[in-house]
């Protein structure tokens, strides 16, 4: 029987990867990969942003500031087919059981790096949709079975976290935030308040700037002068 074709060139594709020292992504040969057979039918795409709440006395809401961004993630179910009713992405290979396939594609997304001391890194590519990151969850749901009780068809969920290295997250930083040390030379006009408001986005903390830089008098600021502002805590 022939099998039935998905109508689609461009398949979803899984393809481990490690990232050098420079920060420089090295992604692993086609072989090293898994190709799915059946495009997902949807995935979520998921953004999430970290804030901290402080509660000041004698106030009835709670401030919330601005802590950092939270990985993306991408959730999407592949069917995995054992029957020989959809052909396989590569031809040739004819109709490999369902079990075989699953322990294809646990050895990329699942198998431990001993280098990384956790499990390997992968890159989603599909069509124009790029994601790297590292598997977060994975259900297998089999769904059929030959009289024996051998798995002939599963659906899998599978959740991905996104992943940036050291070296890329350094890049991407936003070196303005007040979660970072901060130098600054003082200009004719500055006063301690409105500098502090620059940094923090409050000009409140002004009394613990001038303690950490041994101000006595923080009215008086001569331009040149180089002041600390630490970071939030």
């Amino acid at each position: 029987m022939a099998g039935l074709s998905t109508g689609l060139k461009q398949l979803l594709t899984i393809t481990p990867y490690t990232v050098e020292t420079s920060g420089k992504i090295k992604v692993g040969a086609a072989s090293t990969g898994f190709k799915v057979m059946i495009n997902p039918s949807k995935f979520t795409h998921g953004f999430s942003i970290k804030e901290n709440e402080n509660t000041a006395l004698g106030k009835s809401s709670v401030a919330t500031k601005f802590a950092s961004y939270e990985p993306e993630t991408v959730a999407f179910d592949i069917v995995i087919d054992g029957t020989g009713v959809v052909n396989l992405p590569i031809p040739g290979l004819g109709s490999p059981d369902v079990e075989t396939q699953v322990i294809e594609l646990k050895k990329v997304i699942y198998k431990f790096d001993g280098e990384e001391h956790a499990p390997r890194l992968v890159r989603l590519l599909w069509g124009s949709f790029l994601f790297f990151g590292r598997l977060e969850t994975m259900t297998m749901d089999y769904t059929l079975f030959k009289p024996s009780g051998k798995p002939l068809r599963a659906k899998i969920t599978l959740k991905f976290s996104g992943y940036v290295s050291d070296p890329e997250e350094s890049l991407k930083a936003k070196r303005a935030s007040p979660d970072l040390n901060h130098i600054v030379e003082v200009k004719s006009g500055d006063t301690l308040p409105l500098l502090c408001y620059r940094i923090y986005k409050d000009s409140s903390y002004y009394a613990d700037v001038a303690k950490v830089n041994n101000l006595l008098n923080f009215r008086s600021l001569n331009p040149g002068d180089r002041l600390h502002f630490p970071p939030l805590r």
